[in-house]
């Protein structure tokens, strides 16, 4: 089945939040982002997770970033883990993260953003049990990991948000420009993990394996204004806030990733564009991206 979103009532797949609401409604999510050079990412990806209704986030990250992100984002949980020489989060963080998620609870984790060649991220992929979004970095690990589709967890909850050149590394091909073959990689994606494919481009398309049938749909949001670095992690974020909340209230599975990626492709799409609108195409940055969050959500209540 193929549908552009545009033609679905997407507030009646939004999250509900009711008046008597309290922040454990809305889900708790683990970010483990960053590395000495690509520090901005997590805060991107975390911010974001908040801004899109998420009712706590953490933020794992190298320990020499931890007090000065404290400070910028207080509002995230930050986290301070053990880093190589690199800044890189080093693999013996392994170690501490059972006892986070002891402590926090987290309802799913968002894994990659930023972290480059962390040896963190194979045992972060492979053994962690929570529900899962991999994007940048996390996806980069996947590919040099030899036949991991066959040893992907199919019963575990997973979205993996791949750019184009991230798909082709994922599925040992060449990156795809035509419609047709980009459905095709993000269906294949979706088939063999079982779980949500997000290929990330012109126009984002959306693939999930429901019980063996493909549904796939494709965005109608975004443009040209999002051709910017962060605008992923800014869309990771997204999806993850999302999928808290419904994962929350209806439980964590295929059907649930599937309503946060349609969902949180469509509003990062408009936000960029709102952004676009007032600030021009060039000028758009991730940040700001993020700041017209917000206007994206109303402007979808007041054309329900």
């Amino acid at each position: 089945m193929s549908s552009p979103i545009g033609n679905i009532r997407l507030s009646a797949h939004l999250p509900k939040r009711p008046q008597n609401a309290h922040k454990g409604l809305f889900g708790r999510v683990l970010v483990v982002a960053g590395s000495r050079t690509m520090c901005g990412a997590g805060f991107l990806c975390a911010k974001s997770a908040l801004m899109a209704g998420a009712g706590l986030v953490y933020w794992a990250l190298p320990q020499r970033m931890q007090p000065s992100f404290a400070a910028a984002l207080p509002e995230v949980i930050t986290l301070p883990l053990p880093e190589n020489e690199l800044g890189e989060i080093a693999a013996s963080a392994w170690e501490l993260l059972p006892e986070i998620c002891e402590k926090y609870k987290p309802s799913l984790v968002v894994a990659g953003p930023g972290m480059g060649k962390s040896p963190l991220l194979p045992h972060l992929l492979s053994d962690i049990a929570l529900p899962l979004l991999v994007d940048a970095d996390g996806l980069n690990a996947l590919a040099r990991e030899p036949g991991w589709q066959y040893h992907w967890p199919k019963e575990r909850p997973a979205i993996f948000t791949p750019h184009a050149a991230e798909m082709a590394r994922l599925l040992h091909t060449s990156v795809a420009t035509e419609t047709v073959v980009r459905q095709a990689q993000v269906q294949e994606l979706a088939r063999f993990t079982g779980g949500v494919a997000v290929l990330k481009g012109a126009p984002t398309l959306v693939a999930a394996n429901m019980g063996g049938e493909l549904h796939t749909y494709q965005n109608t949001t975004g443009g040209p204004a999002l051709a910017k670095a962060g605008s992923g992690d800014v869309l990771s974020g997204v999806i993850a806030g999302l999928w808290a909340q419904l994962g929350t209230a209806e439980g964590f599975s295929v059907h649930t990733a599937f309503e946060a990626a349609v969902c949180g492709v469509f509003l990062h799409g408009r936000a960029g564009d709102l952004a676009g609108r007032d600030k021009g195409e060039y000028s758009v940055l991730a940040t700001d991206t993020l700041a017209y969050l917000p206007q994206a959500f109303l402007s979808e209540r007041e054309d329900a």
